[in-house]
């Protein structure tokens, strides 16, 4: 398995469960409360923070244990690296203007940052998905 592709993994991993993590928080301080009710900024923001120190972590000890290719990167590699970037960047440009029409109405802040991080999210797995796939099933530059 080549590196990058060991990379695409971690950050997807990473992704689903520092985002699991979060809803979990937050719904298990719900108790029956509307969802815009509940406290939510601390542990978006802890969790934000504990992914991005996952995925250094990650990243490191995947250097260690397989260092092979960890600093290399071919064409192709950087190929998949852009279009799966690309691919994931969609999402945040829909998290954006979607927080953009939900302030527009003036809806709960609670709803717009939610929509935001989940987008982040989104973002990592679905680019994360789309440099798998090229790993796995081969990739055709245009």
């Amino acid at each position: 398995m080549a590196f990058e592709e060991k990379r695409a993994w971690m950050m997807a991993v990473v992704a689903v469960v520092g985002y699991a993590t979060y809803a979990a928080v937050v719904l298990g301080r719900a108790d029956g409360r509307p969802l815009a009710d509940v406290p939510y900024a601390d542990a978006l923001l802890w969790t934000i923070a504990g992914a991005i120190a996952a995925s250094i972590v990650a990243h490191i000890v995947i250097s260690i244990v397989s260092p092979e290719g960890a600093n290399q990167a071919d064409q192709r590699d950087r190929e998949i690296h852009r279009t799966g970037e690309h691919i994931g960047q969609s999402f945040v440009v829909v998290g954006g203007v979607a927080a953009l029409g939900m302030a527009l109405v003036r809806w709960d802040h609670f709803w717009i940052a939610n929509v935001i991080y989940l987008c982040f999210v989104l973002s990592a797995v679905v680019g994360s998905t789309a440099k798998i796939v090229a790993y796995r099933r081969g990739f055709q530059s245009w």
